[in-house]
């Protein structure tokens, strides 16, 4: 039997009386590339930052499993997970601005990476750093190498993230929103990067993001989450062909499309109060088709090759 890269059974993240995750179970196979979308505030970010316990400390984190591996994590040290970030899962940062350290060049903060996981010494950690860098598109590596965060653009720092997360040959990525406040030539460019590398690694990947468009070419199996919880979990293609849950529905409408003169409809009304969840479907004062048995919540359902959590699908 296969083991997970990454298995979460009932993931729950509190801050203070806000519930952000609300119950989450998801795993991701060797290899599997999931994407996990949703609207801004709907879990995402929280659900892979407590993947691999990097929530911030004001969070409360419950779970009945999160497991790298097959390993359950929660109970372990954090020099025991300094082992697994980096070396088995990785992560690729929304900011690469904040999330690079402004007083240390580009190669040496991925020369570190290099010395811990692959216990290289310092000298060929650096001139490693600078093969990695050419490995992203970065050119003249050696010389950008020595240059600080600042000396970057916004696309050419994501690369240097992204160089930095692959430096410790992990069998799992995470990609949190990487090409946000990108334009559409550099996110292409990054979106192709990840896909090239992932291939060649036969990496896992997990991509968080809001774009359902950019999504569509680079995952195996797509997640929606709305309110802290998911409503829809399908392989891509079935998704965009014929999605189930009408949350899903409503977001693929909204986008604009080349092979229809529908214009696009944006979804009515506003996502909940997660300091005040509804006691049932939370999208169900949002939702054309909403029912009296919508007041209980609804279970994740079989829907075709999908699964809802939707009464529709009984």
């Amino acid at each position: 039997m296969t083991v997970a890269l990454l298995e979460l059974a009932d993931l729950r993240v509190a801050f203070g009386a806000t519930t952000a995750v609300a119950g989450v179970s998801l795993s991701v196979a060797p290899g599997e590339a999931v994407g996990i979308v949703g609207e801004s505030g709907s879990g995402k970010s929280a659900t892979v930052l407590a993947a691999l316990r990097l929530q911030p400390p004001q969070a409360r984190v419950t779970a009945t499993n999160i497991a790298l591996n097959g390993q359950n994590i929660q109970n372990l040290t954090e020099r025991s997970m300094r082992d697994l970030r980096g070396r088995f899962a990785a992560m690729v940062f929304q900011d690469p601005l904040s999330a690079l350290n402004p007083l240390l060049p580009i190669g040496t903060q991925i020369a570190e990476v290099l010395v811990r996981h692959h216990h290289l010494p310092r000298r060929a950690a650096l001139a490693e750093a600078a093969s990695r860098l050419e490995q992203v598109g970065i050119t003249d590596a050696a010389r950008r190498a020595r240059q600080y965060p600042h000396e970057f653009s916004g696309g050419m720092r994501q690369r240097v993230m992204i160089a930095a997360a692959l430096a410790g040959d992990p069998a799992l990525l995470i990609a949190d929103e990487p090409t946000t406040a990108l334009d559409v030539t550099v996110q292409a460019n990054l979106v192709s990067l990840i896909a090239e590398q992932r291939k060649e690694r036969r990496m896992g990947l997990v991509w968080v993001t809001h774009d359902l468009a950019l999504m569509a070419g680079i995952v195996d199996r797509v997640v929606v989450m709305y309110a802290g919880r998911i409503m829809e979990t399908a392989p891509v293609a079935s998704l965009y062909r014929a999605p189930q849950h009408p949350y899903t529905v409503a977001l693929l409408n909204s986008l604009p499309r080349l092979d229809t003169p529908r214009r696009p409809a944006p979804l009515a009304g506003a996502p909940p109060d997660l300091a005040r969840p509804p006691s049932g479907c939370p999208f169900a004062p949002r939702c054309a088709h909403r029912m009296a048995r919508c007041d209980t919540p609804p279970p994740m359902l079989p829907s075709s090759d999908s699964q809802i959590a939707c009464w529709l699908a009984a």
